[in-house]
């Protein structure tokens, strides 16, 4: 027997949605209007089923699904290329938003995007055997970034990961290193970003633009570099 499994995710309007996708390289194989609004899109081995709801809202949607793929950088790459090609800039807050690539606590390399019907497609790669998260870190800002991360991406918790992020920064007595401060203030950025405080975000994203790293550090953030420069752009 072969069973494949497909998502169908809601949208006040397809429209928006196809453009969205076919940005990103997606085939629009099916739209049809009557007599019920729905489309499916295509791209490689991933298929995506939509229905048109008018009382569906976006800015309240928790529809998600999980695409895995053997090349999760490589998808990353090529989407963000079709979306700063068709927006002219990625698409980092409100609706569409693309995400970072990141390796999570659980083994999984991944990044989200939410489509402008709020659905939030999460593209990953497995990189452990043990899909179990690991425990937070005892070190503060170690912990912090844990913590900030599950919030932001796992929760879709974007007030939650501010106030883990802000409550360690104003720690007394104990700084980040230069690494730890990077990471935070990018995290900072993106979540205030979707929470739409313009001047949050401004604040992190000169502080993340202005530490200092040697050539060694740079590397192991080059994913936390990339988003700060996708955030900057």
């Amino acid at each position: 027997m072969t069973e494949t499994t497909i998502p169908i995710l809601p949208c006040p309007d397809l429209r928006p949605v196809l453009d969205f996708y076919t940005a990103l390289g997606f085939e629009v194989t099916h739209h049809q209007t009557s007599p019920n609004p729905y489309a499916v899109v295509r791209y490689g081995g991933i298929e995506l089923h939509f229905f048109g709801v008018k009382q569906h809202d976006p800015a309240t949607s928790y529809s998600t699904c999980y695409v895995r793929t053997d090349d999760v950088d490589g998808l990353h790459e090529v989407f963000r290329r079709g979306l700063k090609e068709a927006y002219g800039k990625v698409p980092t807050r409100g609706l569409p938003r693309f995400g970072a690539v990141r390796d999570t606590s659980h083994g999984v390399r991944q990044f989200l995007m939410t489509d402008p019907g709020g659905n939030c497609v999460r593209i990953g790669t497995v990189t452990s055997e043990d899909q179990s998260h690991r425990p937070a870190p005892k070190e503060t800002f170690a912990r912090a970034l844990h913590y900030a991360s599950l919030f932001a991406d796992s929760k879709a918790d974007a007030i939650g990961a501010a106030r883990v992020i802000d409550r360690a920064l104003g720690t007394e007595g104990e700084r980040p290193t230069s690494v730890q401060l990077l990471r935070l203030l990018v995290l900072r950025a993106d979540v205030a970003g979707r929470l739409g405080d313009e001047a949050a975000r401004e604040k992190a994203l000169a502080g993340a633009a202005a530490v200092e790293l040697t050539a060694e550090e740079r590397e192991s953030v080059r994913d936390d570099l990339a988003r700060l420069g996708e955030l900057r752009g």
